[in-house]
């Protein structure tokens, strides 16, 4: 989450390609910042994937903004952006995240040792996806 009007500005800039899409969460009620979502190395062709990262803002924990959020984003990954699969990782112990994910659709994949540096570690991380028939089957059924 950008915490400077710097780092914003840098966060802007680097979603200005074809293979990413970066999103700001926000209050209906008061317009805050409550979270950031993104899709990166979007890959076009037969794959027609990305990866998604997502952040809430910890004051606005447990409200439910970054699930209708998230829920939003799927709506602009499968429809205007045509990706037919999402994938992200959650190092196991993140419960949060892990549960956001599989409140939105997300299906459990695998496990990945050392998949990912965070904080100068390398460290292990769970696979989770949703394509776009399991997000449009979701989407009829609660209709």
């Amino acid at each position: 989450m950008p915490e400077t009007s710097a780092a914003y500005a840098a966060y802007l800039d680097c979603s200005k390609t074809e293979t990413k899409a970066f999103f700001l969460a926000q209050s209906l009620e008061d317009l805050a910042i409550v979270g950031f979502l993104n899709i990166s190395e979007i890959v076009r062709g037969k794959l027609q994937s990305g990866y998604l990262g997502y952040g809430g803002v910890a004051e606005y924990a447990g409200q439910g903004y970054m699930t209708d959020a998230l829920e939003l984003l799927l709506r602009e990954a499968f429809d205007p952006l045509r990706l037919h699969r999402l994938g992200r990782t959650s190092q196991p112990g993140n419960t949060a995240s892990i549960a956001l994910a599989r409140r939105c659709g997300f299906g459990y994949e695998g496990f990945s040792p050392r998949h990912l540096k965070v904080g100068g570690r390398w460290r292990d991380h769970e696979r989770w996806a949703i394509t776009r028939e399991t997000w449009s089957a979701r989407s009829r059924s609660s209709r």
